[in-house]
C-alpha cells in the first residue's frame, strides 16, 4: 500500500526534473545564442571602435597591473595612431582617459605619447583636460608632459576660442614653478589685449622677483607691454636670447610620418609651424623651417565663415580673393593657423600694414626668428649648404615681403646682429645685404657695437667687389633712413617712431646722431678703401653715389643736418682719371651749395636749423680748391686746404705742375682737349693746348665739355664761379 500510495509522488517528482532540465537546456541554448550574437557583434566592429569604446567605459578604480584588456586595447590604439593617426573623436575619448582619475600616473604619459592627430585636434577635448588639471591628483611630471602635448599640437586645434575663455584658469598655473616655463608659452600664444590686466602683471612681476629674469617671464612680459604699455613699467632688453623652447620631439617622428602619409600642411607648432618636405631621411640637419607653408585655414572647416566666440562672423583669409573682399571684412578676418604663410600672400600682406595687429605681427616675427636662427645660425656647421636653392627662396620671398611693406620685420633685424659676426661675406651676399639695408634706425649708442665694428671687419678683408656691395648697401639704408624721417616725423618735429609696427619713439637729435655716425663711418670706409685699392673707379663710383645721397640731406629729406665728405673721398675724386667722376664731384658741390644756402636763409627763422661753421669754412675750401684745380690752373695755392711739399713737386720734374689739373690738362678731360683742338684748328700741324686757355677757346671748349653730357661742371660753374655767369647765361639763352 505505502508503496502504492508514493508512486505519484514519485511520479509527479521525475515530471517536475525533467522539465527542470528542459527550461535549463533552454536557458542554456538562449546564453549561447547571445553570446554568439555578441561574438558576431565584436567581429562586425573595428576593433579601434571596440577599444575606444571600452576607454570611454572603464571605472575608475579598475586595475591595470596585469589587466589584459587595458594592455590590449591601448596597444590597439597605439597602433593606429604611429601608423595613421587617431581621429578628433578617438583623441577625445583618449584623452579624457588619459587625465581623469581612472587613469594611473604610471600610465598616463603613454597615453598621452599616442595622441597623434590625423587631421585636427578638438579643442573641447584640451579644454576638458585642463579642468582635470585642477580637479583630479595628477603627477607634475604628468602635468608638464601634457602641456607639452597643448603646445606641440597648437597649430592643429580646430579653434583656440573656449581656451582664450579659460585664460584666467590656466594663468593661476604660472605659481607652479615645474610648470611655469610652459605655461607662459602656452599664454604667450593665447595673450590678446583683453587678457592683459594689472593683477596678472604683478603676479608675473612678483615671480620675477622670486626666479629671476628668467626668458620665458620677460618674453610673457614683453608682449603685455605691446598691448598695454602703461600698465608694464618694466625695462624690456630689445634683444632676449630665445625663452621658449620646441617641445615637440616626444611626437615629432611620429608626426611626420602621419602627415607624410596623408599629405597634410598641419605640422607641430609652439606658434611655430613648420611644414614637412618628403626629402629622403639624412643624418645632417636640413632647412626644415625654410620651406614657407602655403596659405591655408584651419584644417576641416567647411564652410567658408564661422562664429566666434564672440558672436562676430569671422572670414579666414584664405577665402578672400580680392582687395575689395579684404576691406568689407577687415575687421572680421581670421589669420591662418601657420603665420609663415602670410609671407606668401599680397592680400594677407594687405591685411598687416593696414590693421596692423600686434598679435599677428608677433606670432610672425617669432615664426621668422626661429626659422632664421635656427637654421642660419646654429646650423652652419655640419648643416646643409647655405647657398642652397631653399634658403635662397625663402630668403627672396622674405625680401619681397619687406619690399611690399616697406619696411623690415624686427625678427630679421635680431637675425643680422648676430648673423653679421659670424658670416664670412660670400654667403648669400645679394640676400644679407638686401636684409641689412632693410633695419631701422639704431640708437648711435649701439650703433658702433651692432653694425660697424663687425661690418668694418668684413669691409677691409673682402674684395673690391664686396667693398662697392656693402657700400651700395649702406646707401640704401641711408635712404630709407632718411625717407622714414619724411615720413613719420610727428608735428612737432620732436620725436620720430622707428617704423610703422614699433611703439618705441627716438627724438630728433638722437635720430641726427645716428644718421650722422652712418654718414662718417661710411666716410672712413671710403677713405682707406680708396687708398688700399689705388683709387679704384668703380669704388669711387659707388663712394659718390653716398654722397649724392648724403648732399642732399636738409632739401630732399627735410633733415637739418648736412655733412661735407672727408678730405680722403673729395680729392680722389678731384683728380680722378675718369671725366664722369670729376662731372659728380662738380654736381654733388653743387647741390651742397644749395642745400646750404637754403639752411643759412632759414637761421633768421624763430626755429632755426643751425649748421656748424666748420661745415661752411669746409665747403669753401673745397670750392677754392676745385677751381683753382679746373678753371684757374693753380694747383693747391698757399693757404689752400690741401698743401703739398715743393721739393717733391720740382722732383717730379713735370712742367708747369700747376697746370696739370686744369679742364685741358686734367687727366680726365685731355683727350676732349685734344678733340676739340683738331676740331678748331685742323690745318695745325703742332698739337698747342695751352691756346684753349685764351678768352673765346676757353668759352667754347667749357661749352663744348657741358655738351658731352658733363652737367656736373655746368652747374658748379653757374653757382660757384662769378666772372663765367653771365656768359653762360648769354649762351644759354642763345
Amino acid at each position: 500500500m505505502e508503496a502504492t500510495q508514493h508512486l505519484p509522488d514519485l511520479l509527479d517528482s521525475n515530471t517536475s526534473s525533467s522539465n527542470e532540465q528542459s527550461v535549463s537546456k533552454q536557458n542554456g541554448g538562449r546564453s549561447l545564442r547571445v553570446a554568439e550574437r555578441e561574438r558576431r557583434k565584436n567581429e562586425a566592429e573595428p576593433p579601434l571602435m571596440a577599444a575606444l569604446n571600452y576607454f570611454s567605459n572603464v571605472e575608475e578604480g579598475t586595475p591595470w597591473i596585469g589587466n589584459d584588456h587595458i594592455k590590449r586595447n591601448l596597444v590597439l590604439v597605439e597602433k593606429v595612431a604611429f601608423s595613421e593617426g587617431l581621429s578628433p573623436d578617438a583623441i577625445s575619448v583618449m584623452l579624457e582617459f588619459a587625465m581623469s582619475p581612472r587613469m594611473r600616473s604610471s600610465m598616463r604619459s603613454r597615453v598621452l605619447k599616442c595622441l597623434i592627430p590625423a587631421t585636427v585636434v578638438p579643442q573641447e577635448a584640451v579644454v576638458r583636460a585642463l579642468a582635470w588639471l585642477g580637479v583630479s591628483k595628477i603627477a607634475t611630471s604628468t602635468q608638464v608632459f601634457f602641456i607639452k602635448w597643448v603646445l606641440t599640437i597648437f597649430d592643429m586645434m580646430d579653434a583656440k576660442d573656449q581656451l582664450r575663455a579659460v585664460y584666467g584658469f590656466i594663468f593661476n598655473f604660472v605659481t607652479d614653478e615645474s610648470l611655469c616655463p610652459f605655461i607662459c608659452h602656452l599664454l604667450y600664444l593665447l595673450t590678446t589685449k583683453q587678457s592683459v590686466r594689472v593683477y596678472r602683471v604683478r603676479k608675473l612681476l612678483e615671480l620675477q622677483s622670486k626666479l629671476g629674469r628668467q626668458p620665458f617671464l620677460l618674453h610673457l612680459l614683453s608682449l603685455y607691454k605691446v598691448f598695454c604699455p602703461e600698465l608694464v613699467t618694466l625695462s624690456i632688453p630689445s634683444r632676449m636670447r630665445g625663452g621658449f623652447r620646441n617641445h615637440a620631439w616626444p611626437w615629432k617622428s611620429a608626426l611626420t610620418f602621419v602627415q607624410k602619409r596623408s599629405g597634410t600642411l598641419v605640422a607641430p607648432g609652439n606658434g611655430l609651424t613648420l611644414t614637412i618636405k618628403d626629402q629622403p631621411i639624412s643624418r645632417k640637419r636640413k632647412h626644415c623651417h625654410l620651406e614657407i607653408p602655403a596659405l591655408s585655414c584651419a584644417p576641416q572647416k567647411d564652410s567658408q565663415t564661422e562664429w566666434s566666440a564672440s558672436g562676430r562672423k569671422l572670414v579666414p583669409l584664405v577665402h578672400v580673393r580680392s582687395f575689395q573682399q579684404l576691406l568689407e571684412n577687415i575687421h572680421h578676418i581670421e589669420l591662418p593657423s601657420q603665420m609663415g604663410s602670410l609671407l606668401t600672400s599680397s592680400l594677407a600682406l594687405h591685411y598687416l600694414d593696414c590693421v596692423q595687429e600686434e598679435l599677428a605681427l608677433l606670432r610672425l616675427n617669432f615664426w621668422l626668428g626661429c626659422a632664421l636662427q635656427e637654421e642660419f645660425l646654429f646650423c652652419r656647421d655640419g648643416g646643409a649648404p647655405q647657398n642652397s636653392d631653399e634658403a635662397l627662396q625663402f630668403l627672396n620671398k622674405l625680401l619681397s615681403a619687406q619690399q611690399f611693406l616697406q619696411e623690415g620685420f624686427s625678427s630679421s633685424e635680431a637675425f643680422l646682429y648676430k648673423f653679421l659676426n659670424v658670416w664670412d661675406g660670400s654667403l648669400l651676399r645679394s640676400q644679407i645685404f638686401s636684409l641689412l639695408s632693410n633695419i631701422p634706425v639704431v640708437p648711435s649708442i649701439n650703433i658702433k657695437r651692432l653694425l660697424f665694428e663687425p661690418l668694418m671687419q668684413l669691409y677691409f678683408t673682402s674684395s673690391i667687389f664686396f667693398k662697392c656691395g656693402m657700400l651700395e648697401c649702406l646707401n640704401s639704408m641711408l635712404t630709407k633712413w632718411l625717407t622714414w624721417h619724411s615720413v613719420y616725423v610727428l608735428e612737432d618735429d620732436l620725436d620720430i617712431s622707428l617704423n610703422s609696427h614699433t611703439f618705441i619713439n627716438m627724438s630728433l637729435s638722437g635720430y641726427k646722431d645716428s644718421v650722422q655716425e652712418l654718414v662718417h663711418f661710411v666716410g672712413r670706409l671710403a677713405t682707406v678703401g680708396l687708398q688700399v685699392e689705388s683709387c679704384h673707379s668703380l669704388l669711387l663710383n659707388f663712394v659718390l653715389d653716398f654722397y649724392e645721397t648724403v648732399c642732399d640731406m636738409f632739401l630732399k629729406y627735410g633733415l637739418p643736418l648736412i655733412v661735407m665728405p672727408p678730405p680722403g673721398v673729395f680729392y680722389p675724386a678731384l683728380l680722378a682719371t675718369e671725366p664722369v667722376s670729376v662731372d659728380r664731384l662738380a654736381y654733388i658741390m653743387h647741390r651742397y651749395k644749395v642745400n646750404l644756402k637754403s639752411a643759412k636763409s632759414q637761421e633768421k627763422l624763430p626755429a632755426p636749423y643751425h649748421i656748424s661753421r666748420h661745415t661752411f669754412r669746409q665747403f669753401n675750401n673745397y670750392v677754392v680748391d676745385t677751381v683753382n684745380c679746373l678753371w684757374n690752373s693753380n694747383m693747391f695755392p698757399g693757404g689752400a686746404g690741401v698743401q703739398l711739399d715743393q721739393e717733391l713737386l720740382l722732383r717730379s720734374k713735370v712742367p708747369q705742375y700747376w697746370n696739370s689739373f686744369d679742364l685741358v690738362h686734367h687727366p680726365a678731360f685731355i683727350n676732349y682737349a685734344v678733340d676739340f683742338h683738331i676740331k678748331c684748328w685742323p690745318e695745325r700741324k703742332v698739337l698747342d693746348l695751352t691756346s684753349l686757355k685764351h678768352a673765346s677757346p676757353w668759352s667754347w671748349y667749357q661749352e663744348y665739355l657741358f655738351t658731352q653730357g658733363y652737367q656736373g661742371l655746368r652747374h658748379f660753374a653757374l653757382t660757384n664761379i662769378s666772372q663765367d655767369k653771365t656768359a653762360l647765361s648769354q649762351q644759354q639763352q642763345g
